[in-house]
């Protein structure tokens, strides 16, 4: 009985997140000029500007490697993360309105916007690397099943770190003004813009304190293979993530009342 009633619970949450998946996708995009297609294309653009960008300067510690490749692979990582928890940050407020439908929970709207913003990042990464392996310009990757953990690794961060950052910025606003600044500090040593094989060695201890970088040198090390020197920890990684979703899940688990008492 138990389990009945768990599996139903579950296809309520599926139906309900499907709702506010599509009602996210029509209020932030409308029915105008492409539509829903600005999902995917906007991060593409960003990740075009970005790799052309490098593609210019020719980053100095890249040379050894193809530019666009390594590019691509960079700043589409951190889009993944980035704009997941961006979107979840002062979530609550704006649809405050919706938690009056019994089924509609906090962590629904979390979910609903961090899968939207993986779905579009995915789709920007997959189409760019389809296009730019049509031109000849990228090369397939070595290691597929690397390269779909590292992403799924980092998704798993993005929507962690949704459920912390939104969960903290329902209490107070001040947390968002603070996020955003943060997010372009965090680029530079997210992995995005280097390997960590580049770096001294007491360099290289302190960056792998960060958990993305081990999702960014899984990635590249899945695209690139055995041409490049990649260091990652699996296990560390995913503890942080497991440690980050418990603590944004406790946040959210409490929202709804302070909401009442507001």
């Amino acid at each position: 009985m138990a389990h009945g009633s768990f599996i139903h619970s579950l296809q309520i949450q599926r139906r309900v997140v499907g709702a506010l998946l599509l009602r996210e996708v029509i209020t932030r995009y409308g029915r105008r000029n492409i539509g829903f297609l600005w999902l995917f294309v906007e991060p593409m653009l960003f990740t075009l500007g970005v790799t052309a960008l490098w593609a210019v300067i020719r980053h100095r510690g890249a040379s050894d490697l193809p530019i666009i490749e390594f590019a691509v692979t960079g700043y589409s990582a951190v889009l993944l993360w980035r704009n997941t928890a961006n979107r979840s940050a002062n979530a609550i407020g704006p649809n405050a309105a919706l938690m009056h439908h019994r089924n509609v929970k906090v962590m629904d709207i979390f979910l609903s916007r961090a899968l939207l913003e993986i779905g579009g990042a995915t789709m920007s990464f997959a189409t760019l690397c389809i296009l730019f392996q049509a031109a000849g310009w990228m090369r397939p990757p070595e290691n597929v099943l690397m390269l779909l953990s590292g992403w799924g690794l980092l998704a798993w961060f993005g929507i962690a770190l949704a459920l912390f950052i939104g969960g903290l910025s329902a209490r107070n606003e001040v947390v968002e003004k603070f996020w955003h600044p943060m997010t372009y500090l965090l680029f530079p040593i997210s992995g995005a813009a280097f390997m960590v094989e580049w770096l001294p060695p007491a360099a290289r201890e302190v960056v792998l304190w960060i958990p993305m970088v081990h999702g960014v040198e899984m990635l590249r090390g899945g695209y690139f293979g055995p041409g490049v020197r990649v260091h990652y920890d699996v296990s560390y990684l995913a503890s942080f993530c497991l440690l980050l979703s418990l603590l944004g899940l406790g946040l959210t688990r409490t929202i709804p009342a302070e909401m009442d008492s507001a």
